[in-house]
């Protein structure tokens, strides 16, 4: 992407005007536009077009993941004349598991009147409210929530401060990924019955001193409120996704997987491909 057909379009989305500087527009993209995974989740394939992501999370008031929302966030940023915008692929360290995973999740880096600096408003529940200083250092607060990059070999670490300990969230090299890789990874996401977009369903926003997420769990639906000293957890039954997509994410009219009676999502579709979608 190089730039907004609708800059000032993307501003009243975000309830910003102007020409705001980079954290501002960051902190504002994440407590507007909501992550979620609802096209994969529904077997509809994710488009990196320029013009169809705008239409989708702006125009259309949808949210996306990764991909989407951080090459949105580089267009409006090149919009505003920050030219200077680097995407590089990460490896998701958060969850359970001990295996590798593919470098699956998009982040940038920033680079304004010298300075350089960590911009991420695509990781769900967890994303960043500002960027960080780019590269190792001290831990920053955002609104309560603290963060810091650590090196581990040749990635930089993102982590974040949850129940006593440093938790790992991502790593990454920082090296610039050509666009060809990131349609790469993006297929893989939205695509492979192993990503866990496609296999459920994962929709977050940020609020002033608030996390709020659906995911399923297990193939549970439950919405989860986290503060900085905090968290609930409640399920949700399928006759009420709908509602709380609407009341808690601002999200109407979306598509939804197939969800059963007790909140448990159906098996996940098989992939639709574009002209099955649009034709």
């Amino acid at each position: 992407m190089s730039g907004l057909r609708d800059l000032d379009g993307y501003l009243a989305r975000i309830g910003l005007d102007g020409r705001p500087d980079l954290a501002a527009i960051h902190r504002a993209h994440v407590n507007s536009i909501p992550f979620e995974n609802l096209d994969p989740a529904t077997g509809a394939a994710v488009s990196l077009d320029p013009d169809q992501i705008e239409a989708k999370l702006v125009t259309r008031r949808r949210g996306g993941y990764c991909f989407e929302q951080n090459l949105l966030l580089k267009a409006a940023l090149e919009s505003v004349g920050i030219r200077d915008v680097t995407p590089m692929l990460a490896r998701v360290r958060q969850g359970r598991s001990t295996e590798p995973r593919p470098r699956s999740h998009l982040v940038l880096r920033v680079v304004v009147d010298g300075a350089a600096w960590h911009a991420d408003v695509g990781f769900g529940g967890d994303t960043l409210l500002e960027p960080l200083p780019f590269g190792p250092g001290a831990d920053v607060e955002q609104s309560g929530w603290r963060y810091r990059t650590v090196r581990d070999g040749p990635e930089n670490v993102l982590q974040t401060w949850r129940d006593g300990a440093w938790m790992d969230l991502y790593g990454f090299i920082p090296e610039p990924v050509e666009l060809i890789d990131i349609d790469v990874a993006n297929w893989y996401t939205s695509t492979n019955p192993r990503s866990p977009f496609v296999a459920g369903i994962f929709v977050a926003i940020q609020r002033p001193g608030l996390r709020r997420t659906l995911m399923t769990v297990e193939g549970q639906a439950q919405l989860t409120e986290r503060t900085p000293d905090a968290v609930t957890v409640r399920p949700v039954r399928a006759d009420d996704v709908a509602d709380t997509l609407a009341d808690a994410f601002d999200l109407h009219d979306v598509p939804l997987p197939p969800i059963r009676p007790d909140g448990r999502a159906a098996p996940p579709h098989p992939l639709r491909s574009a002209d099955q979608l649009h034709g």
